[in-house]
């Protein structure tokens, strides 16, 4: 089980065997269902252990033990005639939601929903899951093991994903919940949550407070995600079972800015934690900028996001969010959002990454933005912004696959952080931090894209750095046609009445 990449590469060479499967997303999705039926099953046979009287939300015959581990039983026309026929009908559609048992049902059904079997051979399909069935996720090194099948999957998947879908490094994941450290009974919302990596590495986080049966029902109540992708979502539910969350109904298959409209979020929606990284760099289907008001239509997926992260965060709720260099400059519309941040939050830190966090899947420059929302009758004072500008590790000059990010990178930046109960008065500028009055970023039109004054004026001439700001400027020039398209159309519709 020590060769992990292994495992993943000989399991897809026996796909790639298999005329139905195209491509690496759908070798993916493929290896994820499987695997997600596997792992619960073992989870299963672990509740059957612990609950007197356990019963399991599939029909028997449907059980993975049942017509998968035995390495002898079905196989080829009846193997592949079981799955398309019997097993994928019935988690899609036929699962009875009612009952004891109708919430795992529910997250079943909703994992499967658009769930596919692509391969036609049921003899290759015998092969896959005989090597999947070597994996014992009751094992605690085996489950260790699938952490980092895990991460194998998310790399490939990065190699098979399209704009705006590049999966947070673990470093920043950790980082981020580190700083932000969600308490056992506030409740935490990852709006955009993809694989659950911000989610799972909060789930760790809280279990450290876990002292009790009681404690452990608030922790599984209190994390929430939504995921407008089949296979992510997929991925994610599997991840939060692999992290002890036995019924991850909050873990929702659907679009947070398309759901409803920004208007109708209220009090009894809102959450005390927000961490996200939403896709950047991509756009929304046409309609779903007019759920929100007109200040802040767009199509740019990332702006949207920022606009829901500030009306769902609770009074005093603490959010931290990944966003491209291109929201800090931006004007027009990201020029109000970043007033009404400023207005409505209190922005305390904005952690500059060096270029190629997300390499190789983007060049495209990435902050974290650290902000605490202000009670209503709160008046503004004088306020700062702290920008800390994350160095890279002492003989690197860039990350790849091979150097990712650490953790440890950060420990400058936590040793500097301070507290914030006290305002964080105990920081100090250093050749890395700076501060800014929010004065003078009013007078800057609230362009957030301030260089490190302790350093000269850098020109960067790396190719990749150099077109990903070209494409984020073509992304401004076209979202500027867009609004330019809505108050022509508006203004003719007014003639012509």
């Amino acid at each position: 089980m020590s060769n992990v990449s292994g495992i993943i590469k000989s399991i897809q060479d026996i796909m790639r065997k298999d005329v139905g499967v195209d491509g690496d997303a759908q070798r993916i999705s493929q290896l994820v269902w499987m695997f997600f039926l596997k792992i619960y099953d073992d989870r299963e046979a672990e509740l059957e252990l612990l609950e007197d009287d356990y019963q399991s939300p599939l029909p028997e015959k449907l059980r993975w033990r049942n017509w998968a581990a035995d390495p002898e039983g079905m196989t080829g026309d009846e193997l592949n005639k079981f799955i398309n026929d019997e097993l994928f009908p019935t988690l899609k559609i036929k699962l009875n939601l009612q009952g004891p048992t109708g919430q795992r049902a529910l997250v079943i059904r909703n994992v499967f929903e658009d769930a596919y079997n692509y391969m036609k051979s049921g003899t290759l399909i015998r092969q896959v899951i005989n090597k999947i069935c070597e994996i014992d996720f009751n094992n605690t090194e085996d489950r260790h093991t699938f952490g980092s099948i895990y991460e194998q999957i998310l790399k490939d998947l990065q190699s098979a994903g399209n704009a705006g879908e590049f999966y947070t490094p673990r470093a920043v994941t950790k980082f981020i919940v580190d700083r932000v450290a969600p308490q056992l009974k506030e409740s935490v919302l990852d709006p955009a949550c993809g694989t659950g990596g911000f989610l799972a590495c909060t789930i760790d986080h809280k279990r450290k407070s876990v002292k009790s049966a009681k404690d452990e029902e608030t922790l599984q109540q209190s994390v929430h995600g939504v995921e407008k992708k089949a296979l992510p979502h997929m991925l994610c539910t599997t991840n939060m079972i692999l992290h002890g969350i036995d019924v991850p109904s909050q873990i929702e298959h659907d679009n947070m800015l398309s759901r409803r409209a920004y208007k109708d979020y209220g009090e009894k929606d809102r959450v005390n934690v927000i961490i996200t990284n939403p896709p950047f760099g991509g756009m929304e289907e046409d309609g779903v900028e007019n759920q929100f008001p007109a200040t802040y239509r767009t199509r740019e997926t990332a702006d949207l996001f920022m606009a829901l992260v500030i009306k769902l965060l609770k009074a005093n709720g603490r959010a931290a969010v990944v966003l491209p260099d291109g929201f800090l400059f931006g004007e027009g519309m990201k020029s109000r959002l970043k007033q009404e941040l400023l207005e409505k939050c209190h922005l305390h830190t904005i952690v500059r990454l060096p270029n190629g966090v997300f390499n190789p899947y983007t060049g495209i420059k990435t902050n974290i933005l650290f902000f605490i929302k202000k009670p209503e009758r709160e008046q503004p004072g004088t306020e700062q912004v702290w920008f800390y500008e994350h160095p890279y590790p002492e003989g690197i000059t860039s990350y790849n696959k091979t150097k990712p990010m650490r953790f440890e990178e950060f420990e400058t930046e936590i040793a500097w952080w301070g507290n914030e109960e006290d305002g964080f008065k105990d920081r100090v500028e250093t050749e890395q931090a700076w501060q800014v009055s929010i004065d003078d970023i009013k007078a800057r039109n609230y362009n957030l894209d301030l260089k490190n004054p302790h350093v000269g004026e850098q020109v960067s001439h790396d190719p990749e750095e150099l077109l990903a700001e070209y494409q984020q400027q073509q992304g401004e020039i076209q979202e500027l046609r867009d609004q330019l398209k809505i108050i022509l159309s508006d203004a003719l519709g007014g003639a012509n009445q």
